[in-house]
């Protein structure tokens, strides 16, 4: 469905596929997480939480439990010590890359020349 097909129509947004959408990526860190497993998976998850910098560890941990639990994520723990832990995308939000595509192609046109 379009936007045009809830034109006029929209009582509550969460009712709609975009609220649905927002509800599984919306916040401040859930789609940078994608943005930088799609760039480089699998990803451990300190080396997540160094490439995003001001992310703290409890709000990675949080916002990586629902992306899993939204079946965006993959968590893939090794039985060893210490304990290690890599994420990854599944096939569900690798449908959601052409979206962040078309995000970095629309920042590339409108970002001012510096």
């Amino acid at each position: 469905m379009s936007m045009a097909e809830y034109k006029g129509k929209v009582k509550n947004v969460q009712d709609t596929p975009f609220g649905y959408t927002l509800s599984v990526i919306g916040g401040k860190w859930k789609m940078v997480i994608i943005y930088l497993l799609a760039e480089n998976q699998p990803v451990r998850f300190n080396d997540l939480k160094r490439q995003i910098g001001a992310i703290t560890f409890k709000t990675l941990s949080s916002q990586l439990k629902e992306l899993e639990a939204d079946g965006m994520v993959k968590r893939k723990e090794y039985p060893q010590v210490p304990p290690k832990v890599e994420y990854s995308l599944t096939e569900k939000a690798e449908t959601l890359l052409p979206v962040l595509e078309g995000l970095c192609e629309w920042g590339v046109k409108n970002q001012p020349k510096t």
